[in-house]
């Protein structure tokens, strides 16, 4: 064939292919399975071994649900007059004993507080519930909230601690003067508006109890008698309130340029981080009163509180330092091209988005210390897991732990799944609106 030819058939084809008809129509791709059929042949029924290990694992499913039913409900046992606990005993194995909630709930929830004044800590259980979800509403996310924080917390200390309120760090009358000072202090930091500053939120509290306290008729309740469910609120809320803006100023120190603040950081960081919360503890009891002046003491539930916040502090931090370095470095240069701050573009620019990628592993964090407080038993605490253990000490109770454990363990796990839905939900929305 001539070369005229071959060009003239090229030429020919190109301009058919350009030409609109069915030959240049666009294709649509191949039509594939949708649906919950087409989802479980393709992840569960897609070969002989996968069909052989899913039957297997439905049959063991299956089994394991019914005889936990019929454990917990069908052949259980709910209440026992008089501590007689014989008909427990007989189905043991067979049917659970929930009589041993029921009866020692109160002791779970509340450890060691007056029995009679049982409707105080239950009170503070609600108000915790209550601030948890207003602070989860977006609508409240201002610096009003603070304030609802401050006075919710005060008279969660009033509740729990009863008449004479006053944390009993200083000796009278100075815890007195330092109460009017603080007050005066917040006082004028609320009229200039500094609500959303913590040392003013904090002062107020303080003063509230040294003050106030006293003035309501409830009976006096000391720490040590404080236990339950309220002690694990109070270790996990103030521990991680405070840790918080502790991890982020930690975080941009070990990003500073000033070498002796990138060093101490660095140094917190890694002391904290490299011994366990234990030994923590065990400092916290052990070794912190003997550095104090003499005549000043401060409660082992505070000094659990400062240990707390000072180990989640370190690791928070680590978290947080990862999101500033994933930010893009983009963003820094364009706040500087705006003639920004470092406190502008820190936050304004950097730590809004910093934070917005790492709210998964934050929440992880925040799980695990919710679970950790209870490792302040072995400095004498009475959280929630310890008052469960307590309480089937008593020998008409003894061998019923996993009725106990597993209602110690739904509460954990009613906290914990709410923190992790929230945090699924949180990220979703901000990334819904990222994108518009």
């Amino acid at each position: 064939m001539a070369p005229a030819d071959t060009t003239t058939r090229v030429q020919l084809e190109t301009a058919v292919a350009l030409v609109p008809g069915e030959a240049s129509a666009p294709r649509s791709p191949p039509m594939t399975a949708a649906g919950p059929v087409a989802w479980l042949r393709a992840n569960l029924f897609s070969s002989w071994l996968s069909t052989a290990v899913t039957l297997l694992l439905i049959y063991l499913i299956a089994r394991w649900t019914i005889g936990f039913v019929e454990w917990a409900f069908v052949n259980a046992i709910w209440e026992v007059p008089n501590n007689q606990t014989q008909a427990c005993r007989e189905l043991k194995g067979i049917g659970a004993c929930w009589a041993v909630v029921t009866e020692k709930h109160r002791f779970i929830l509340f450890g060691t507080y007056p029995y009679e004044e049982h409707w105080r800590p239950a009170l503070v259980i609600l108000l915790f519930v209550a601030l948890y979800v207003v602070s989860a509403m977006r609508r409240f996310w201002r610096k009003e909230l603070v304030t609802v924080w401050a006075g919710a917390l005060t008279l969660i200390g009033i509740l729990m601690w009863g008449g004479n309120t006053a944390p009993g760090l200083l000796p009278q009358p100075w815890e007195q003067l330092l109460a009017l000072a603080l007050l005066l202090g917040a006082g004028f930091a609320y009229v200039r508006g500094w609500i959303g500053m913590v040392w003013p939120t904090a002062a107020l509290v303080y003063a509230l109890l040294a003050w106030v306290g006293p003035v309501l008729d409830m009976p006096y309740v000391s720490q040590e008698r404080w236990g339950g469910l309220p002690i694990t609120l109070i270790l996990a809320t103030f521990g991680l309130a405070f840790a918080f803006p502790l991890s982020i100023l930690v975080a941009l120190g070990r990003r500073s340029s000033l070498p002796a603040i990138k060093t101490l950081c660095v140094l917190y960081v890694e002391l904290i981080r490299g011994v366990p919360l234990i030994s923590l503890l065990f400092m916290a009891s052990v070794m912190f009163p003997l550095f104090l002046p003499e005549g000043m003491n401060i409660d082992k539930l505070l000094r659990a509180q400062i240990a707390i916040i000072l180990f989640a502090g370190a690791y928070l931090a680590e978290v947080v330092r990862g999101g500033l370095q994933a930010l893009p470095k983009g963003q820094y240069e364009a706040a500087d091209a705006l003639g920004l701050t470092y406190w502008q573009k820190t936050g304004l620019i950097v730590l809004p988005q910093a934070l917005r990628l790492v709210i998964p592993p934050l929440v992880n964090t925040f799980i695990g210390f919710f679970k950790d407080t209870s490792l302040v038993l072995i400095i004498g605490i009475f959280d929630l897991l310890t008052a469960g253990k307590t309480a089937i000490v008593e020998p008409a109770w003894q061998g019923f732990g996993v009725e106990v454990y597993v209602f110690v363990g739904v509460i954990y796990f009613m906290f914990c799944f709410a923190m992790s839905r929230y945090s699924q939900n949180l990220e979703a929305e901000l990334n819904r609106h990222r994108r518009r």
